[in-house]
């Protein structure tokens, strides 16, 4: 008896695995199709488990006189992350939700800043999920 329930709970944990890649996979595909050939990943994945209005909240430094793209992206449709970035002081520099929670945006940054990036759901259409964040900068 215990050795079937053993096994009907290693099938649920893979199955689960297995659902939790795929859907990984295809979050990862579409932020890499929205850097293109021309800006490159600083090499981290930026990623949250969300569910309902939690907002996931990264750190990052952006350098001065770069280039770089913020791309997000849950599963496989587009416009569900709502994501803000804001100065050292907590002033909002740039929202995509002003511009229809497009999933990337490019800035240029004249001084170098220590920024924290939020982002969360677009509860209208995603209830909860994995979100994924890539920053690129022009090569």
């Amino acid at each position: 008896m215990r050795l079937k329930y053993t096994i009907i709970l290693f099938f649920l944990l893979s199955v689960f695995g297995l659902s939790t890649k795929a859907q990984s996979d295809v979050t990862l595909k579409n932020c890499t199709k929205h850097l293109g050939t021309e800006f490159i990943s600083d090499g981290q994945q930026y990623k949250a488990l969300l569910s309902g209005g939690e907002i996931a909240e990264f750190h990052t430094t952006f350098y001065a006189g770069n280039h770089y793209r913020i791309v997000s992206a849950t599963g496989k449709d587009e416009g569900n992350v709502i994501f803000s970035i804001y100065d050292q002081e907590n002033h909002l520099i740039f929202t995509n939700r002003e511009h229809k929670n497009s999933p990337y945006w490019d800035f240029k940054f004249e001084n170098s800043m220590n920024c924290t990036i939020e982002a969360k759901l677009n509860q209208k259409n995603v209830s909860s999920g994995f979100i994924l964040m890539l920053i690129g900068f022009k090569q």
